[in-house]
């Protein structure tokens, strides 16, 4: 055989395998999409439907991902999965009301921070203790209704010695026109800090929404408020989110669906010591905690009132000078409207 049909014969399997080999990596790029599309319209079309509550639920509690749920379902079907408008409804129609007068402050101007680690069954966070709750304020970015920062940016800013996350935002363009693309410059619902209203995105002094309040004794109110009542009621400092997960020494029934995801919230003990708490997710190390798992925690550490915040790529926790848990976010710490912090 002559050199220049071994040489074409070489060619020919060469690109023989090469055609072989670009056909794999296809039809292994086709199994893939197949299989992700096929699970996400058994997942949220099919009969498992407390499947679809949990995925549904941690979607919608992650401001980035939202539209991924919106893609295939309405809003209505959302709420009806989520339960969101009932839970807020139920929050609005409770008798119980928070009895701060429970709450004595016995640590006042005592500087110790207690760190502690949360574990349980799928995940991993972190707990501070705050023996004088009159250093807990909230705080927020320096570009309100532009652009968010770094919770330990504004922690930082504010000569903090901790912070976590704080409330929501809405997940649109500092214009407005365009959806998922926010930069949590724009906190929705109260947000309130050293006395001054710093935001309320509703317009209504009345309105009544679930907040996360801190009066001037530095006792911690959870409930449905508006900025009238916070006004009454001498708080300097709020941020609205929910559910509320402990009310008055009583555990209560969280009707809204949030799925497991990371997790932030902020208690109170009755000798006024606050809570901080963050729970990593969607992480192999850590999966995250539904409201029930942050409930029980807040409990564990003897909290008797207690309200969860912003979850999701938000959940952050700074400590002495680092980011101490692993926020999911692939950049690192997501930009946010606003946090709970403690004054150095």
């Amino acid at each position: 055989m002559s050199h220049s049909k071994l040489e074409k014969g070489a060619k020919y399997q060469n690109k023989n395998k090469f055609g072989k080999f670009k056909y794999s990596i296809l039809f292994i790029l086709f199994e893939i999409v197949f299989t992700i599309t096929t699970l996400v319209f058994i997942v949220l079309y099919g009969p498992f439907i407390n499947v679809k509550k949990t995925v549904v639920g941690a979607l919608m509690t992650s401001g980035r991902h939202q539209y991924v749920a919106r893609w295939f379902l309405s809003d209505a079907d959302i709420n009806k999965l989520t339960n969101t408008d009932l839970a807020h409804q139920k929050l609005g129609e409770s008798t119980e009301k928070i009895n701060v007068n429970e709450i004595n402050v016995e640590h006042k101007n005592d500087t110790n921070i207690e760190r502690y680690d949360v574990d349980g069954k799928k995940f991993k966070g972190y707990m501070l203790v705050i023996h004088d709750p009159t250093r807990v304020k909230v705080g927020y970015t320096k570009n309100l209704g532009k652009e968010g920062q770094c919770t330990s940016v504004i922690a930082q800013e504010n000569n903090a010695i901790a912070a976590i996350n704080g409330g929501g935002f809405s997940d649109e363009s500092t214009s407005g026109n365009s959806k998922y693309t926010g930069t949590g410059g724009k906190p929705i619902g109260i947000l309130m800090s050293k006395g001054k209203i710093i935001s309320n995105n509703s317009g209504d002094l009345s309105q009544k929404v679930p907040t996360l309040g801190i009066d001037a004794n530095g006792k911690l109110l959870v409930g449905n408020y508006s900025i009238q009542d916070l006004e009454a009621n001498n708080v300097t400092d709020a941020i609205s989110f929910g559910p509320v997960l402990v009310l008055n020494g009583n555990p209560q029934v969280i009707t809204e669906e949030g799925g497991i995801a990371p997790r932030t919230a902020v208690g109170q003990r009755k000798d006024g010591a606050m809570l901080l708490l963050v729970i990593d997710g969607r992480q192999l190390k850590s999966a995250g905690a539904t409201y029930e798992d942050v409930r029980t925690a807040m409990l564990q550490y003897g909290a008797v009132n207690a309200i969860n915040l912003d979850g999701g790529s938000s959940t952050t926790m700074y400590y002495n000078g680092d980011v101490i848990n692993n926020p999911c976010d692939a950049v690192g710490e997501r930009y946010v409207p606003s946090v709970v912090y403690v004054e150095n």
